[in-house]
């Protein structure tokens, strides 16, 4: 029987079925095969070829360039008190191209920061990555910025300058504007030193722009600016601010400045100007009340030029302390020009043309002198030069060559009119004769430190220099124009000026005074130089009444504050010591030990200064003496508000002479 082969529903033979089969998966393999080499041809191709620039393509998207500034460098007193220092605040900017809502943006913005809608809306009309719309704002006007979550509105950090003690010696360190740059003073002089440093840096972000990370690994290690110190006390620029702005207010006058000099050294310990500026607030102040008077402006000082020609002729030999001139009753005409002395004086030995103040007097000793040796001594003694602090805009004075001076000149140079000088250059000159008559430079800084100075110069011997120093302390202790400067218990040396203004017009005199004094504390062996002049006091314009006061009071507590001031001899019942003072104030009604005011009175000026000073409070000196006879506050009464903006605390102090 033959057997039948199968054959499959189609009528195909099952072998074929097979082969065909096979077929497809070969396809489909080789098909797939080639899609696999394709792919990694691909990724090959994007890896090795394309790489480097999608992968700097990608950085674009994802990375950002940044700069940060660093902070601002500080400056500090010579006891490290801070006098500037930079706090971070946050500014605002919008990237206008970033902004969704112009209108809803600039309405929200101009609600939270007080700008005007107007101006923030033109803005954002511009076409640009990056426009300021407020800077330096506070903390609660972040805060909502924050939370209103605007999109192309953001804050940034900077730092804003601040002043913690507000006034003080603003004129000399000056002001930053709103870029943190120096503009004026100390912080314009060293705003390479000052200012912060930029460091770049890279930061990552994702596709909504937020921060993922920061490398810092290519920053700069410090980017603060750097520190400057100053030779200034806190304590002792207070207390010539507020005796100057004293005189300045009591006299009417328009300004005023005040310094206090360290004799050894020549270290500016207070460089006072009224009125003040705080430049916390410069933008609002007036630009005359921005000048650092003592280094900018140029006056004519009358008396307190006089024991400079006095020196010289001593020095010359022309003149010894007992050489006898004819004052001329206090009227001389010396070629047509009418010279006046206050008083009516006859034949006066030196000494006492100095302690009087006879300007005819010092006229015909500087006439003796001669021009040539008159002026080769006030160029010693730095007259006609910067005083070598490196202030922006120092005057050099004006000392005309000796060939151009009349013999009128030369009378009116010698009891110091016609000579124009400045604040520093006067104190400069004086610390010659406070240091035996060897110069010694004015010292503002120190640090950074500058270059070690030249061997110091003499410019009058040691007996001169002594000479006219015993003269100055007949002018406060005998009965010279410096009476108001005593101290009892301290030897006082010091020289009053009233000089005539230059008229407006240029030529001659007008109506307006200069009134000065300057002290040297103590008056034998001094270590302390301190001076004060007002411009244009009135109706009293004479030094010895408007700023012997004022410089007794500065060096009252300079003194004090240095311990160096002696003890006074109080009355026997008003003896008590500083245990017995705290005793009394506790058992007032309704006083807690510390916690309200004590009892002054009785006192020892000393003493009650240096209570008060623990407090950090510089009171108000008024009247005369060394005792405390009573105070304001009271008593028992809280103490002042540690806020009061004003240094004395709001404390006053009265004086008497006590026992003799």
């Amino acid at each position: 029987m033959t057997k039948r082969v199968p054959r499959s529903r189609e009528g195909a033979p099952a072998r074929a079925k097979t082969d065909t089969g096979k077929l497809k998966l070969l396809l489909v393999g080789l098909c797939f095969a080639g899609l696999w080499v394709a792919l990694w041809g691909r990724a090959a191709y994007v890896q090795l070829y394309l790489g480097p620039e999608l992968k700097q393509g990608a950085e674009k998207q994802s990375l950002a360039t940044g700069f940060e500034l660093g902070e601002r460098g500080r400056i500090y007193d010579r006891n490290g008190s801070i006098l500037a220092t930079s706090v971070e605040s946050k500014s605002v900017y919008v990237s206008p191209i970033k902004v969704e809502n112009a209108v809803q943006t600039a309405q929200t913005l101009s609600q939270i920061l007080a700008v005007p809608k107007r101006s923030i809306e033109r803005d954002l009309g511009l076409k640009k990555g990056f426009v300021w719309v407020k800077r330096q704002i506070g903390d609660r006007e972040a805060q909502a910025i924050e939370a209103e979550k605007l999109p192309g509105v953001f804050l940034t950090s900077e730092y804003r300058r601040m002043f913690p003690n507000h006034h003080s010696a603003g004129q000399v360190l000056g002001f930053v504007g709103v870029d943190g740059v120096g503009l004026e003073g100390l912080e314009k002089h060293f705003e390479e030193r000052l200012a912060g440093r930029q460091a770049k840096y890279v930061v990552q972000r994702d596709a909504t722009g937020r921060r993922l990370y920061l490398d810092d690994q290519g920053r700069e290690m410090d980017i603060r600016g750097a520190d400057v110190r100053l030779t200034l006390d806190t304590v002792i620029q207070d207390a010539a601010e507020q005796a100057l702005a004293e005189a300045v207010n009591k006299y009417n006058g328009r300004s005023g400045m005040a310094l206090v000099v360290k004799v050894d050294s020549g270290e500016i310990l207070a460089l006072a100007h009224f009125p003040f500026l705080n430049p916390n607030a410069a933008g609002e102040s007036k630009l005359a009340a921005r000048r650092n008077r003592a280094a900018l402006d140029m006056f004519e000082p009358g008396s307190t030029m006089k024991p400079f020609v006095f020196a010289a002729a001593l020095e010359q030999k022309v003149i010894d302390a007992n050489k006898i001139f004819d004052c001329e009753n206090g009227k001389w005409v010396l070629r047509g020009k009418t010279i006046r002395d206050t008083h009516p004086y006859r034949w006066l030995p030196a000494n006492r043309i100095l302690r009087y103040s006879s300007n005819i007097g010092t006229a015909k000793i500087g006439l003796a002198l001669g021009a040539q040796n008159y002026y080769n001594g006030l160029r010693k003694l730095g007259f006609g030069q910067r005083s070598g602090l490196n202030i922006p805009g120092e005057s050099e004075g004006k000392l005309r060559q000796p060939k151009e001076w009349s013999e009128i000149d030369l009378a009116s140079i010698s009891f110091g009119q016609g000579i124009g000088v400045t604040g520093l250059q006067m104190a400069r000159a004086y610390l010659v004769l406070a240091n035996k008559g060897v110069a010694k430079p004015l010292k503002l800084i120190l640090d950074p430190a500058a270059p070690a100075p030249p061997q110091p110069e003499r410019v009058f011997s040691e007996q001169t220099a002594e000479t006219v120093l015993s003269m100055l302390r007949e002018v406060v202790e005998e009965d010279g124009t410096g009476k108001l400067a005593r101290i009892p218990g301290v030897v006082v040396a010091g020289k009053t000026g009233t000089a005539q203004k230059a008229a407006s017009t240029g030529k001659g005199y007008g109506e307006g005074n200069v009134a000065s004094f300057v002290g040297l504390f103590p008056g034998d062996k001094p270590e302390y130089l301190i001076m004060a002049i007002v411009d244009e006091p009135s109706p009293v314009a004479l030094g010895g009444i408007v700023c012997a006061p004022a410089v007794r009071d500065i060096a009252i507590k300079t003194l004090s504050y240095y311990n160096r001031l002696p003890e006074a001899k109080a009355p026997a019942l008003a003896e008590v010591s500083e245990s017995a003072m705290h005793e009394k104030a506790t058992r007032a009604p309704s006083v807690v030990a510390g916690a309200n005011v004590p009892d002054l009175s009785g006192l020892p000026v000393r003493r009650a200064l240096e209570v008060l000073g623990k407090r950090g409070i510089v009171p108000t000196l008024k009247g005369s003496g060394m005792i405390i006879s009573h105070q304001k506050p009271l008593p028992g009464e809280e103490w002042p508000d540690a806020n009061n903006n004003s240094k004395d605390g709001g404390f006053i102090l009265w004086l008497h002479e006590g026992a003799k």
